[in-house]
């Protein structure tokens, strides 16, 4: 299906201000996953997964301790998940996954972003339609039938598997994304995740050129100095 897998901005790595916004990103994530299953990742695996992938992306230990000992020691914090949703140009559209304290605060922050860009804020539902909510993992060594053997004899509904270079990727309900790790992790010990995310993915997708592909970027580009945007979900091939 040609679905573009989610994976946080690679330029974000770039500067220092990137990488703070990085670290704070997880941070709060850390913390809202500690706050809601407990602080032992053993027995949290939302924790466990938001704390593997912070490791992959190299945020530091302190960051990822110290945002559990903010629960440990009963720290009150609260943070509150909210999406926007924006047409860009050309036939492109996003979803805006947001993270914050102070949901005016980002409202406003988002609008300043449509100010500034070819971005135009659409009601709720207006684009979420036209994407799927799924998880994927993705992972190298192992085979498309090994992986679906694997799947079957741990009754685990798929919705899609693809192949991008070296790299399987598994698409299923965020309803199986638990049981369908375990099930990866027993059957081959050692598994390696590289892609491992909820996410939004569009049905459709388009390509931008010129003026056009300018004008989303710079879009992105925008939403990536707003700290409270944890992720952008879109439909264009970058």
């Amino acid at each position: 299906m040609g679905r573009a897998h989610e994976v946080r901005a690679a330029s974000m790595a770039k500067t220092a201000a990137a990488k703070s916004k990085l670290y704070s990103i997880y941070a709060k994530e850390i913390y809202q996953a500690a706050k809601t299953g407990g602080t032992d990742p053993n027995g949290n695996l939302t924790l466990r997964s938001i704390i593997e992938k912070a490791k992959k992306e190299q945020v530091p230990a302190d960051v990822i301790q110290r945002s559990i000992d903010k629960v440990n020691k009963g720290v009150g914090e609260d943070y509150t998940v909210c999406e926007y949703e924006a047409f860009g140009p050309a036939g492109s559209n996003m979803i805006i996954k947001c993270m914050t304290d102070n949901v005016n605060r980002t409202v406003a922050s988002i609008k300043t972003v449509a100010n500034k860009s070819a971005a135009k804020i659409a009601g709720q539902g207006a684009i979420s339609y036209m994407y799927e909510n799924l998880c994927v993992l993705g992972f190298k060594g192992h085979s498309e039938d090994e992986v679906m053997e694997a799947l079957f004899n741990a009754d685990i509904d798929v919705n899609d598997i693809e192949v991008e270079d070296d790299m399987l990727l598994v698409y299923a309900e965020p309803s199986n994304y638990s049981p369908m790790k375990k099930a990866l992790e027993e059957a081959f010990p050692g598994i390696s995740f590289d892609v491992d995310e909820i996410g939004k993915y569009a049905k459709d997708m388009v390509t931008l050129e010129g003026d056009d592909l300018e004008a989303f970027k710079k879009i992105l580009n925008l939403l990536d100095e707003v700290d409270d945007v944890s992720t952008v979900y879109h439909n264009v091939n970058l």
